[in-house]
């Protein structure tokens, strides 16, 4: 995972370049009975569930009551009713999704517990089998569960975005040569040389630093890219970038 997203080499895009986002077409879908918004949001719950689970769990509910609640928020967050009390100008999935977490555990679990006890749980199709090994670090953090939230956040995203950007490599015949690669993109200085990896892809070191240039342009696009698709207003993007950062360096 890396924790590097500056890049020197160019300046960065403008945000208007990203017109429509996931977030902003859910919003725009659900306050105007459109449909497909389901589909989008299922997309973005499906890429940012972890952040959810690692919150419930650090609230003080067992591995198998978070595993229950988790499919219940995501099952009730996507009815159309509850997308369409969301507010538009205060438009960041981060924000709307710890809100409605922290409200639904509020008031809901009382509710979840008799719905158990009578088989009438609902679930989302979210898969969070492999939740609790993927927890087992987290348990070393002593901050807040909000704040531990915003922190894993911040790191699903960047894996996110590491992943994507992997796959693009992978189709452009290049897998061998990202993997070797890739450790020059993390936010600390390797413990391998340009020149040690440039002989083993059988590179010059100079190409090795030019592909490296090259990678990190693409991760900065797709970042912020992928930011954008959390918010309603693409012009956020500099700053909800920004508090990515701050909840990695705390």
């Amino acid at each position: 995972m890396t924790r590097d997203i500056s890049d020197q080499d160019q300046p960065l895009q403008p945000p208007s370049q990203f017109t429509s986002t996931h977030w902003s077409a859910v919003l725009e879908a659900a306050h105007s009975s459109a449909p497909g918004f389901e589909e989008a949001l299922e997309a973005l719950c499906s890429h940012y569930w972890y952040p959810v689970y690692v919150f419930v769990r650090r609230s003080g509910y067992s591995f198998h009551d978070a595993q229950d609640l988790v499919q219940q928020f995501f099952a009730r967050l996507l009815e159309k009713n509850t997308l369409a009390m969301a507010d538009p100008e205060r438009g960041r999935f981060r924000t709307f999704l710890l809100v409605s977490l922290r409200n639904f555990l509020a008031n809901e679990w009382d509710k979840t517990q008799a719905q158990k006890r009578g088989g009438g749980i609902a679930h989302s199709s979210i898969d969070v089998s492999e939740a609790e090994s993927r927890y087992s670090p987290a348990l070393a953090d002593r901050h807040s569960p909000e704040r531990i939230f915003e922190r894993q956040w911040s790191a699903t995203l960047l894996d996110r975005v590491m992943g994507l950007l992997r796959e693009e490599q992978v189709k452009a015949g290049k897998e061998r040569q990202f993997d070797a690669l890739r450790v020059f993109l993390a936010g600390r200085r390797p413990d391998i040389s340009y020149s040690l990896v440039a002989a083993d892809l059988g590179m010059l070191e100079a190409a090795a630093m030019s592909a490296v240039s090259r990678l990190r342009r693409r991760y900065r696009e797709l970042l912020r890219s992928e930011v954008a698709q959390t918010l309603a207003h693409p012009e956020e993007v500099d700053d909800e970038i920004g508090v990515l950062l701050v909840s990695l360096s705390k």
